[in-house]
């Protein structure tokens, strides 16, 4: 199956990557995608999945580039400083997060223009590796609550699993390729975030949007899995204050 011509503009850079990664996914893996239908097929969306394998950024452009909406991902500024990733991340069009700094506000700046301009921005909220023993979705940062409110673009969950066939969490060494481990991605329909628009400046509506945007994608992950996520989400913060005492 080819992928869908993007629908929105994109580095020449992007499309050589396109180009080269590709076919390397569709050669050492399967493909499950559900869901495409919600994607939109024109204007600027938040694509919000789980994140538990370093595969994950790759499994969800794979799937949105199958549907034409390269995304363009928030991702740590700590990668753009690392040589050769960083130019290179840079011109591809990814946005720097610069955590717990004075510059952390710039990449929901950054965010706000690409939605503007008709692209898919890609968040994974949760900021890092989920931490839960189970690698279910923990719980996440506020930033895609914030972005989506302040934006008041479309948001798609998105549950992606198999990854750690390929790669475990934190792993140095890929699983057996020659497999060719199924990778599962279904998006759900966008999550309704329409009554906390009014609300877009509220750090407490931050936290509820994105509380709802992280049950979608759960609920999405216990489809894939065929399994019954926590009742609770796994809180690393919580986690850390109790090995403390």
């Amino acid at each position: 199956m080819k992928p869908q011509p993007p629908r929105q503009p994109i580095p020449w850079s992007y499309h050589a990557v396109i180009g080269t990664v590709r076919p390397l996914l569709i050669g050492i893996t399967r493909r499950s995608w559900s869901g495409a239908e919600n994607v939109p097929r024109t204007g600027g969306f938040i694509a919000a999945s789980n994140h538990y394998s370093e595969v994950d950024p790759f499994t969800v452009a794979h799937f949105l580039v199958d549907q034409g909406r390269p995304p363009f991902f928030l991702a740590k500024s700590t990668l753009f400083e690392v040589p050769a990733l960083g130019p290179a991340l840079r011109h591809l069009g990814q946005v720097p997060v610069h955590r717990q700094t004075t510059r952390a506000g710039d990449a929901l700046v950054a965010a706000r223009e690409a939605l503007e301009e008709g692209k898919c921005i890609g968040i994974m909220p949760e900021g890092t590796l989920t931490r839960d023993p189970d690698h279910w979705p923990m719980k996440a940062r506020p930033g895609v609550g914030r972005l989506a409110l302040t934006s008041r673009a479309p948001v798609v969950p998105i549950g992606q699993w198999g990854a750690l066939q390929i790669l475990g969490r934190y792993a140095r060494r890929p699983g057996n390729l020659l497999r060719r481990p199924v990778q599962q991605v279904r998006a759900g329909p966008p999550v309704d975030l329409s009554d906390l628009y009014d609300r877009a400046d509220d750090p407490r509506a931050h936290v509820e949007a994105t509380e709802r945007v992280m049950a979608a994608i759960t609920s999405l992950v216990a489809e894939l899995r065929g399994e019954t996520p926590p009742a609770v989400p796994f809180d690393p913060a919580r986690a850390r204050r109790e090995e403390g005492r």
